[in-house]
C-alpha cells in the first residue's frame, strides 16, 4: 500500500484527498497545512510519497521540497498546485520534485500520477510540459538533432504527441493503442534519440 503524506494549507482540499486516496487503497500517514508541520509529521511517520502545495502560509513548498530531498532523499514528491508559471514550475523541478500537477487535473490523473512516480517515472501536467519546454528552448544550448529518419511511421506520431505535451494516457486514448504500448514506442525513440529523459526529448523534438 502506497504511503502518502498530504500537505496544503486548505482543509476542505486535504480532506477530499485523503478521502479519495483511501478508497483507491492508499494510506494517508498525515496532513499538514505547511512544510513545516510537514517536516514534524515526518518525523514520526514514514511515507512514500508528498503531494504537496507551493504556496501556503508559513514554509511553502519549494522549501519544503529542498529540506525533504535533503533529510528524506526516498520519499518521492508530486507538486499539486494551481501556480504554473516559469518560476515556480523550475524551481520545483530544479528542487527534486518528481511530478508537477495542476490541482484541476482530476482524481483519475492525480491517483495515476501517484502511481506513476512510485514507478519510478516522472509526471508533468500538460500545460506544465509546454512552459517548461518553452523556457528551457529558451535558456538551453543547441542539442543534437534526433534521428528522425530512424523513426517508424508510429514514432513519429508518438513523438508529435509528446511535443504537444499528452501524457502516456492521452496518447494512448489519441491512437487507440494501450499504454504499455505507447512507453515501449517512447523506450525505443530513447534510444534512437540517445535522450533518455523526457523534458529534454520534447524540447530536442520541438526545435
Amino acid at each position: 500500500m502506497i504511503r502518502v503524506l498530504l500537505v496544503d494549507d486548505e482543509t476542505m482540499l486535504l480532506d477530499s484527498l485523503e478521502v479519495i486516496l483511501t478508497l483507491n487503497d492508499m494510506q494517508v500517514v498525515g496532513k499538514a497545512h505547511d512544510g513545516a508541520e510537514a517536516l514534524s509529521v515526518l518525523r514520526k511517520e514514514t511515507c512514500d510519497i508528498a503531494l504537496v502545495d507551493l504556496n501556503m502560509k508559513g514554509m511553502g513548498g519549494i522549501e519544503l521540497i529542498g529540506h525533504m530531498k535533503k533529510q528524506y532523499p526516498a520519499v518521492r514528491i508530486l507538486v499539486l498546485t494551481t501556480f504554473y508559471d516559469d518560476a515556480n514550475i523550475t524551481d520545483a523541478i530544479s528542487g527534486g520534485a518528481d511530478g508537477y500537477l495542476l490541482k484541476d487535473s482530476g482524481k483519475d490523473a492525480i491517483l495515476g500520477a501517484i502511481r506513476q512516480i512510485m514507478g519510478g517515472v516522472s509526471v508533468l501536467d500538460p500545460k506544465v510540459m509546454q512552459r517548461l519546454t518553452s523556457l528551457v528552448g529558451k535558456t538551453a544550448p543547441q542539442q543534437p538533432e534526433p534521428a528522425y529518419g530512424e523513426f517508424t511511421e508510429r514514432e513519429q506520431e508518438i513523438a508529435a504527441l509528446l511535443v504537444e505535451g499528452l501524457t502516456n494516457r492521452q496518447i494512448a486514448d489519441r491512437l487507440y493503442i494501450s499504454e504499455g504500448t505507447v512507453k515501449n514506442y517512447i523506450s525505443a525513440i530513447y534510444d534512437k534519440t540517445g535522450i533518455h529523459d523526457r523534458v529534454k526529448l520534447v524540447v530536442a523534438l520541438k526545435g
